[in-house]
């Protein structure tokens, strides 16, 4: 009989194999391997004692620490669910999100849980809850490092698990209505682990910083990729640019994870103050593709090498990755800068689309336009108590993403928005990301974002919304001949509104439903069009 494909041979194999190395460094103490698997069983055999069975929801709200790192193990070892919670909600939302998935224990960060406090008695099957940290005494919950010493640090008896069985349940951001939650297999998790780690080229002698927060589609599978190695992982508790760099310079880290948003915040405290860093850091990006003068500053100024990849949390996530393969080294480098740039092409086991409204692939030519779709080991199980939009999203075993993309000579996918985020504007299509990429190479742009917005004569053109570097000014006329510059007039924007800072997910991405709704509430306060 073969194995099944399960996420605890991860651990079991770090043990066995590095149980004397480093697994985790946070907040000033280093856990081995060995001592890693002793809090893991722990844990487990504390969960049985709460009565958490195969199929039981536990959920999560944690930074990036150890005790978020265990709870992944503990709870696969007794055969349950992990529900990571989004650490940037508000109590409403927790609500929905542990009563949808009628979690039954629920273990928070102290420093989170004045986000849980004022819901506790509308939880409806919650039947304990645990504190991370605890130190005040006005908080009645049960202190986790107490109660976990009070375990047993034996093996726990783990049930059958089949590898299709469901390991984590991950709610999506939803910018409409109460978020999804996704199913994601232990098969999914463990084939998508081999995959990314080999496109990553994940060792043993990694040190990885997490920066992307782990309840992000488990930090786009860092949990399991660096655990079944052996690396060593560090925690960071949240993002701040100096710890990052301090970190990575003391502990000689090889590769992180992070948002482009992040990593823009990291270049530009780097050109302020030159910390002293290691150069041949793995940058991992997802998101919007960056321009690549971007990729270049990452590459020349720090050293770093950047590496773009692409998917969704429906997906495990990756689906792509954007590295130069050998038979394209002679290509110019500004060319290569922007393959970099790009999603890139399809991770071994991937089987990717790009089609139009017909269901056709369109050319390859870089400017047709399709919505990705895919069929891989990844893909969800479907959405959890949601059959009508897991039907929506699965169609004939193929995810539709909901993703925009072109497809270059080099089979190359290049992201250029989400299907309601493309501006119709006369007709043509554009591409909002490639309005942005061209307002970055303003000097006073710090960020920006472009959204549609009502035009009597286009139907829709480009509005702006900019955050403006520190020490410069712009107008917004200067930002409208610069577009113009730079683009095909009709692809310019129309109009720029100037704000302190933009609306942003925990793990970076910009939030354009909340522009939108701010441009049409400028809209109403002053009864017309604001471009």
């Amino acid at each position: 009989m073969n194995a099944p494909l399960v996420l605890t041979h991860f651990l079991d194999r770090a043990v066995a194999l590095y149980g004397d190395k480093p697994a985790m460094i946070c907040s000033g103490r280093t856990v081995t391997y060995r001592q890693l698997g002793e809090r893991v069983s722990r844990l487990a055999n504390g969960l049985r004692g709460l009565g958490v069975r195969k199929g039981d929801r536990v959920a999560y709200l944690a930074p990036n620490t150890l005790e978020m790192l265990e709870g992944f193990y503990g709870v696969f070892e007794v055969g349950g669910v992990m529900v990571p919670l989004n650490t940037r909600l508000k109590p409403d939302d927790y609500v929905f999100i542990l009563n949808h998935s009628e979690t039954k224990v629920l273990f928070v960060d102290q420093e989170l849980y004045g986000l849980i406090a004022p819901v506790k008695n509308k939880l409806e099957t919650v039947e304990e809850i645990i504190v991370h940290h605890k130190t005040e005494a006005a908080i009645d919950e049960t202190a986790y490092e107490e109660w976990l010493a009070a375990q047993s640090s034996a093996p726990v008896p783990r049930p059958m698990i089949d590898e299709n069985d469901i390991c984590s349940l991950l709610y999506t951001s939803g910018t409409t209505g109460n978020p999804k939650g996704v199913m994601l297999t232990h098969r999914n998790n463990y084939l998508h682990a081999l995959v990314t780690m080999h496109h990553l080229r994940v060792s043993d002698r990694d040190t990885y910083l997490h920066v992307l927060p782990m309840f992000h589609v488990n930090g786009w599978g860092a949990p399991f990729y660096y655990t079944a190695n052996g690396a060593t992982q560090i925690g960071l508790r949240k993002v701040d640019l100096k710890v990052i760099f301090d970190l990575v310079k003391e502990h000689q880290v090889t590769v992180m994870h992070m948002a482009p948003t992040v990593l823009n915040m990291l270049l530009q405290y780097y050109e302020q103050y030159q910390p002293d860093v290691p150069e041949g850091v793995r940058v991992v990006i997802a998101g919007s593709a960056p321009p690549p003068a971007f990729v270049a500053r990452v590459e020349e100024k720090l050293g770093w090498e950047f590496i773009q990849v692409y998917g969704m949390t429906e997906s495990s996530p990756l689906s792509t990755i954007s590295l130069i393969r050998p038979q394209l080294d002679g290509l110019p480098v500004e060319q290569k800068q922007r393959l970099k740039a790009k999603a890139g092409y399809p991770t071994i086991g991937c089987e990717l689309k790009v089609v139009d409204e017909n269901g056709e692939e369109v050319p390859k030519n870089g400017r047709a336009i399709g919505e990705v779709i895919v069929r891989s080991h990844g893909v969800m199980k479907g959405y959890w108590k949601n059959e009508e939009a897991t039907a929506a999203t699965i169609r004939d075993g193929w995810l539709y993403t909901g993703d925009m993309a072109t497809v270059d000579e080099y089979g190359h996918i290049d992201i250029v928005d989400r299907k309601k985020d493309i501006i119709i504007s006369g007709g043509e299509n554009i591409s909002s990301i490639e309005v942005e990429g061209a307002l970055y190479e303003h000097p006073a742009v710090l960020e920006a974002a472009v959204i549609a917005v009502p035009h009597e004569k286009w139907g829709e053109t480009p509005h702006a919304f900019v955050v403006v570097r520190p020490g410069h000014t712009v107008s917004e006329e200067e930002l409208i001949a610069f577009s113009r510059e730079k683009l095909a007039h009709f692809k310019a924007i129309t109009g720029v509104t100037f704000v302190d800072e933009l609306p942003k997910t925990a793990s970076g991405k910009i939030q354009k439903v909340h522009l939108r709704r701010q441009y049409w509430d400028a809209i109403g306060k002053s009864g017309r069009y604001v471009n």
